[in-house]
């Protein structure tokens, strides 16, 4: 019962996780643009802003970021199956993928919901933009995006890469497990 317990918690922590990382890149990102927003001539177009920048603390951010939610996907099925053994290893899996999967349904559905009842408002309803509801409306179409765009289809890796790590330890964990 613990590893599917820890298994069904796993998903949230690792969406937790995405969700920040997220977050941290974006900040880098704007960081830059408003740096080179100051250049001289970039606002009026003469002169052209560092492109090659912006992509850099983006490909940097992925990767960087990619490390926290990959230890916890590879780690969590290692420490279960040493610790509790196949059965815990199992347990873990099963609750891994039923959290993930009503999870990653949920993200997906909500920030769809979001992005579109952004543009609904912007077609003119309930005040049409400038609104306060618009403003509700763009704070939610911001969290979901990278909850339908981020964290609900990395949620597919975690459940695949977690069950690739238990069958490759498989014959450790038989061997070597502490609680059999």
């Amino acid at each position: 019962i613990g590893g599917l317990f820890v298994g069904a918690m796993l998903p949230y922590v690792f969406s937790s996780t995405t969700m920040r990382a997220v977050g941290r890149a974006a900040e880098s990102i704007v960081g830059e643009v408003r740096k080179q927003w100051k250049i001289p001539g970039v606002q009026e177009g003469k002169v052209k802003p560092n492109y090659a920048r912006v992509v850099d603390i983006c490909t940097k951010a992925a990767l960087g970021e990619l490390l926290k939610p990959a230890v916890i996907a590879i780690v969590a099925p290692i420490a279960i199956g040493l610790l509790i053994g196949p059965k815990g290893t199992i347990s873990l899996l099963l609750g891994t993928q039923i959290s993930s999967f009503s999870m990653a349904i949920m993200m997906a559905n909500a920030g769809a919901s979001w992005d579109n009842a952004k543009k609904y408002i912007e077609e003119g309803h309930h005040g049409g933009k400038g609104s306060e509801q618009h403003k509700a409306a763009v704070v939610g179409d911001t969290l979901g995006d990278p909850f339908k765009d981020t964290s609900g289809p990395s949620l597919d890796g975690l459940i695949k890469l977690m069950t690739m790590i238990s069958l490759a330890i498989a014959p450790v964990v038989v061997r070597y497990a502490l609680l059999k």
